[in-house]
Formats: C-alpha cells, sequence, structure tokens
C-alpha cells in the first residue's frame, strides 16, 4: 500500500494498466499459472453489447470485470447443461420459449466465469504482491496503521467517504481460501472491488456488510450455501456474482440493493419463483420483489425468519442530564417528517413500498407525536394539504393549536400547485400556552431588501432562488406568564451552498432579534381561559381537567429581547463543524469565514455577523446521527436554547445499535423519515431580579 510517487519500485499493489487499479494477494496454492488469451471477437462483441458502457466508473473501464485470460480462444472444457453444482441450466428451450435479454446476459457471463474459474489473480496478476498464508487473509499492522492514516475524518458529505487510495480492488481469485477473516473488513473498508471467486468458501461473514462502498463483488465458483443478510449493507453494489454456488434462497435484504443492475446466480439451486423473476424480467424486477415483499409491522415474521426487516428496535431511552426540581418545565419536539411529495423511489430504492408510502408514514409520525406528547411541537417538510387535511385536524384531538407557513414560492403558484408545497408548522399545546403573536422569516425576501445588498451580485444568483423560510411564534405560559419565543425552520440543503446556508441563519438571527425586542415591549394577556362554557354547561357542572382550575398568574415582564427565553429548532443541513453552528453556538462569526467562500454578501462580509443571544445546542454527544441515508448519515437536526433561562432536563437518546447494523437507512417500516426526531424537556430558570437601590436613613440632621 504506497503511493507510486513514493515508492515507485513497490509496482506489485498496482495493475499494470492505466485503468486498473487492484491489490493482488498471493497465497500457496495447487493451480497453474496459465498465460493470458486474446478475447474472442465475437465474444467481446457481445460483452460490449450487453454492457452498455455500465462498467465505465471512476479511473475504471468495464473491463476490470474479469481479465484477458478470462475467455480463451480454446475449446470450452464445459457444456451449459453441465453445471457443477447440481443445478442444471433450466433455461427457456425446454419450455419453447425464448431466452429473454437478461437470461442470455446471464448465461453468458457464467460461460465466461467457468472458462477461466481454475485461474490464480485472473484479475490482476502481478508480482511482487503481498502475501499471505491460504486460508486466512492477515491484514498487517503497518498495513492497517497506513490505511487508517488516509481515512478523511471532517468532511461533510458521507461517513463512508475516504480519500482517494492508489488501489481500491482486492484479487483473492483462486487461492483455494476457505475462510476469510475479519482483517478484511476492519481495515479496506474503501474497496470498491473484491475478487473471492475460485475458492472454497461456504459461506460470507456479515462483517461484509461493513464494506459499504463495494460496486462488484465476485463470488463464483464457490461452496456458498447462502447469502448473509447483512449483504444488504452494500447499497452501493451494483455487480454482485455468485454463479455455480450452493445458493438455494436469497436474503430479503437483497432487496436494498437498489443500484443493483446485474446479480449472476445461474449454476445455483435457486428457488424457483426467485430464478423465474431474474429470467423473464431481470435483476432490478428481483430487488424490488425482494425488497417489497419484507415483512413490515404488519406482519411480523414467523419466528424463524432471518430478515431484521420485521423486527421493531427498542425503544430510544430517555438521557436525564439533570434531576434537580423545576418550578416550570416545558417540552419540545423537532422532526423533519420527510415531505409527502419528497419520498420518492428515485431516492429511497432501499425501502420498501409499503414503509415509503404518504399513508403508512403519516400515521406512524402521528404516533411518535402523541407518544412524546410534547408542549411544542416543530415540524419541517409538512405541505399544506396534509396540515389542513391531516395534522391540524388530528392533533386538535390531543389539545394542540398550530401555525404554518409553505415555503415562499406558494405565493406564486395557483391554490391546487400551492397546497403541495411544504413548509414549517409550529403546535403548541393550547390548554398551557397562548400564542401571543407568529411571524414568517422569508430568507430571501428579506436579503434582497436590505440596503447594503444592493449591487451583491451573489445574493440575487445564490441566496435569492432559495425559497426557504422560518416560522416564529410567540408564547405566554397561563399560569406563570413566563413567556418565550420559539423558531421553528429549514435551511437550505445543498453541500455546495456553504455561503448561502451561512447567509439564511445570519438573516434568521437578525429578524429574531428584531421581534425579540419588539416583543419585549408586548402588552400583559388579560385574558387566559382556555375554554368558556354557556350557562347550561356550568349548571350541568361539567369535568374540567385539573390544571385548567389552577389560578392564572400576571404576564412576566422582559426589559430586553435577549431576555426572553428562546428556543430555536430546525433541519439546519450542517454539521458541528461548519459556520452556521459557529454562529449560533458562540453568537458571532467573522465576514471572512470559509464557508462564506469569499463572496459578497454586504454588511454580512464586511462585518461579520452576530447575535445577542447565548444559545447551545441542546444535543451535545448523545446522538450519533440526526439524518441516516446510505449515502449521507451525519447530525444536521439541532435544537437550541437560551443557556441563560433555560435548562436541560431529558431528552431522547440514541437509537438501537443493533436495528442499524441490518439497515442501510431510513424510512423504514419503523422510522417514517430520514431524520429522527429530537424531543427536549426544559426547566424555565427563576429570574434573578436587581435589587432595588436602598437610600440609607441617617436619621434627622442637626443643624450646628
Amino acid at each position: 500500500m504506497y503511493n507510486q510517487s513514493q515508492q515507485p519500485g513497490q509496482h506489485g499493489l498496482i495493475n499494470g494498466g492505466t485503468n486498473h487499479r487492484f491489490m493482488q494477494m498471493n497465497a500457496p496454492h495447487k493451480y497453474p499459472q496459465h498465460q493470458s488469451h486474446q478475447q474472442h471477437p465475437s465474444q467481446q462483441t457481445l460483452h460490449q453489447q450487453n454492457h452498455g458502457g455500465l462498467h465505465a466508473h471512476g479511473n475504471l473501464s468495464h473491463q476490470h470485470t474479469f481479465s484477458s485470460g478470462m475467455i480463451s480462444t480454446s475449446t470450452p472444457n464445459f457444456t451449459p447443461n453441465g453445471l457443477h453444482n447440481g443445478a442444471p441450466d433450466e433455461d427457456h428451450e425446454d419450455t419453447g420459449e425464448p431466452m429473454t435479454e437478461h437470461w442470455q446476459f446471464q448465461v453468458q457471463r457464467a460461460a465466461d466465469s467457468r472458462q477461466s474459474a481454475s485461474v490464480s489473480h485472473r484479475h490482476s496478476r502481478k508480482e511482487g504482491v503481498t502475501r499471505v498464508s491460504r486460508g486466512s487473509l492477515v491484514a498487517t499492522m503497518e498495513e492497517s496503521q497506513k490505511d487508517g492514516d488516509l481515512l478523511e475524518r471532517h468532511r461533510a458529505t458521507s461517513v463512508l467517504d475516504h480519500q482517494r487510495q492508489d488501489w481500491d480492488g482486492l484479487d483473492l481469485s483462486g487461492q483455494g481460501i476457505r475462510n476469510v477473516s475479519a482483517a478484511l473488513f476492519d481495515h479496506y473498508a474503501f474497496l470498491d472491488k473484491l475478487y473471492i471467486d475460485g475458492n472454497k468458501l461456504e459461506c460470507l461473514p456479515p462483517a461484509i456488510g461493513q464494506l459499504r462502498n463495494l460496486s462488484l463483488l465476485e463470488a463464483s465458483n464457490n461452496d456458498l450455501r447462502e447469502l448473509p443478510e447483512a449483504i444488504g449493507m452494500l447499497v452501493n453494489l451494483k455487480e454482485l456474482y455468485v454463479f455455480d454456488n450452493s445458493i438455494s434462497t436469497l436474503p430479503y435484504e437483497v432487496g436494498y440493493l437498489y443500484k443493483l443492475f446485474m446479480l449472476g446466480i445461474e449454476g445455483n439451486p435457486l428457488d424457483e419463483e426467485l430464478k423465474e423473476i431474474v429470467m423473464r424480467y431481470g435483476t432490478k424486477a428481483l430487488v424490488v420483489h425482494l425488497r417489497d415483499t419484507m415483512e413490515g409491522t404488519e406482519n411480523p415474521p414467523a419466528t424463524d425468519s432471518k430478515s431484521l426487516a420485521g423486527h421493531p428496535p427498542r425503544e430510544r431511552e430517555m438521557v436525564v442530564p439533570d434531576t434537580s426540581e423545576a418550578s416550570e418545565k416545558f417540552s419540545v419536539l423537532d422532526f423533519n417528517i420527510l415531505g409527502e411529495y419528497c419520498a420518492t423511489t428515485a431516492l429511497y430504492g432501499y425501502t420498501p413500498s409499503q414503509a415509503l408510502s404518504w399513508e403508512y408514514r403519516r400515521d406512524l409520525i402521528l404516533e411518535e407525536i402523541k407518544k412524546r406528547d410534547a408542549d411544542i411541537v416543530c415540524l419541517q417538510e409538512v405541505n399544506m394539504e396534509s396540515y389542513n387535511e391531516f395534522f391540524r385536524r388530528e392533533l386538535a384531538f390531543q389539545f394542540y393549536k398550530g401555525a404554518f407557513w409553505p415555503r415562499s414560492r406558494a405565493r406564486t403558484m395557483a391554490e391546487k400547485e400551492a397546497r403541495l408545497v411544504d413548509g414549517c408548522a409550529t403546535f403548541y399545546k393550547v390548554q398551557k400556552y397562548i400564542m401571543l403573536d407568529k411571524q414568517v422569516i422569508d430568507f430571501a425576501n428579506a436579503a434582497i431588501n436590505r440596503p447594503d445588498m444592493k449591487g451583491e451580485h451573489d445574493i440575487f444568483n445564490r441566496v435569492m432562488p432559495r425559497d426557504h423560510i422560518a416560522v416564529v411564534t410567540f408564547f405566554e405560559n397561563r399560569v406563570t406568564g413566563s413567556r418565550m419565543i420559539v423558531v421553528n425552520t429549514h435551511i437550505y440543503w445543498d453541500p455546495a451552498f456553504t455561503d448561502v446556508k451561512l447567509v439564511q441563519v445570519a438573516i434568521l438571527m437578525e429578524q429574531v432579534t428584531k421581534l425579540a425586542d419588539r416583543w419585549a415591549t408586548f402588552p400583559p394577556c388579560t385574558d387566559k381561559q382556555v375554554f368558556r362554557h354557556t350557562e347550561q354547561d356550568n349548571e350541568m357542572g361539567p369535568d374540567i381537567p385539573e390544571e385548567l382550575q389552577l389560578e392564572y398568574g400576571p404576564s412576566l415582564e422582559y426589559s430586553t429581547g435577549s431576555q426572553i427565553p428562546l428556543v430555536v429548532c430546525g433541519d439546519f443541513n450542517s454539521e458541528q463543524h461548519t459556520g452556521v453552528y459557529n454562529l449560533l453556538n458562540c453568537g458571532a462569526l467573522s465576514g471572512d469565514h470559509p464557508d462564506l467562500d469569499q463572496r459578497g454578501y454586504g454588511n454580512l462580509t464586511r462585518d461579520g455577523m452576530a447575535h445577542p443571544f447565548t444559545l447551545k445546542s441542546a444535543y451535545t454527544d448523545q446522538m450519533a446521527f440526526t439524518n441516516y441515508t446510505p449515502g449521507y448519515t451525519a447530525i444536521v437536526d439541532y435544537i437550541w436554547h437560551s443557556s441563560n433561562s433555560l435548562k436541560v432536563k431529558r431528552l431522547l437518546g440514541d437509537v438501537d445499535k443493533s436495528h442499524l447494523q441490518k439497515i442501510p437507512g431510513f424510512p423504514n417500516f419503523y422510522f417514517p423519515s430520514d431524520h429522527l426526531p429530537l424531543f427536549v424537556e426544559f426547566s424555565v430558570e427563576p429570574r434573578k431580579e436587581r435589587p432595588k437601590a436602598v437610600e440609607a436613613d441617617f436619621g434627622s440632621q442637626r443643624h450646628r
């Protein structure tokens, strides 16, 4: 594992061709080293026609699928009907039906594989390679250290993202290997291609699920009896070859492999139903079939089922950082629910259709809201139709009222189309709080109307086209009279627009500061009754909840806006190392921050950005992520709070780790969104009033 520029003599790890990057592992074996043969023109043409260029990705061409010695011009020593695992080729010739294009390609690839099955290292054959003993793969400590040094730990893209390797393919073919040690999976997660065909493997270890960058796995000509359920974690897999094994069925987790376009299963005693799907409709159809036949919550699997799809995860536990008593508490739930029209199979191809349907997901979302029973609920990606016809109606039965605004594009659309535009919805327990005011912040509109932004081209080219908003609500506790501001927002997602995210948050805090200063002079609330009963109701003596029988205290007064308790919730699409996080956490950020990319945004870049609130994230290290998909896993959702007036009492903890071992991403049957809901219970700290100055009494003065 050396860089070529540093160690020119150690070329054995790199395939000689410019389009190949393989590491070859030698083990003592009994197979002779055959000379390479030229590919037959007719076979080469068929191969190219069927592939259609699909192998040309990264720095590798389609030639990596097999070496030049894979297809020989000599007469084959096999016939298509004679397979060495006791599984005859049951093609359509027996029924008189012509073979489909899918199955023709399948048979051709199986034939290619068998012709060179006995050739050792047929995918990359070079001298001077790392040598290991037969039967296991051992990674030396030096190799592990070098691989570890290449990991990129701070990029805001994907937890699976690694620096470029000088090789990303590993060839262990034809070595007579009987098992593969965990070292391969622990230290080579960057692998893009793995060749373990032509060995004596009876099973693939579950740890193979750690190789989540794999796009090709060749495991043909072994003694495999089944595929592990962890195979479903290889969501980047495009080619999976298991020709000529003893596999009779496939795990449901193969349904997670939504990028898979070639599953080579010829030469296996495969279940007739599954084989028929491949023969008639191809790999994609089989993947969809397995995905959509996963057993969900409504149909729990049998006790002997090996699929985790129907096994519910353990409940997320509550974390209690503070056990002290509090005179006033309230709770907040924040949840990006994954909008109804955002959840498409193109984006979430690993999710079963039933679990992706809006009717199924909205019921889970509603169940989550009811279970947490928070005083304040902040939802993102709620469209107007869902708000009016589902959430507002259903949550009214739980004594919630709400405030909703769609994204600004809805203003320019007809009513029918505007109903489908998503936005932010804030709900509150009406028996506990009075909503004194509500406002919407349109980031783009606020930005272009700033006098200092005139002539700034980046505002019009980058910020103005993004129609994100924030809903700001002002509440008063009916009993204690304390007030608070709740912000619910959704920030732009694209990692290439860090400057836009930062400008949106800077404008958000600027507008919240203005609203807070205005609300600091808001008059006292004089009418705090939740319900008014008629005289007939009073004569009948209706049952009134205990909390409604309490005496309502006077409204508290605040001298400045920054004294009002503030909660800022939302999907910020920004990780903890970004300028967005630093601005909220530190209260100020310089105008030359790298996230601004040296662009001009008026006073925000000339003077920097700041806000007067002492904000702190309620979640520190309790969560490993808030967004979980195969391509991106990170913390991007936050609940910020005024640390001078609010204290965290309880919060909802992390997800069951065992559930994640075979689930490549959300949503699924138990998590209705690709984001996790956040729940925090706060206590309102008693206000520290400054003592009034008392004039000293020196008694009566005497005239001298």
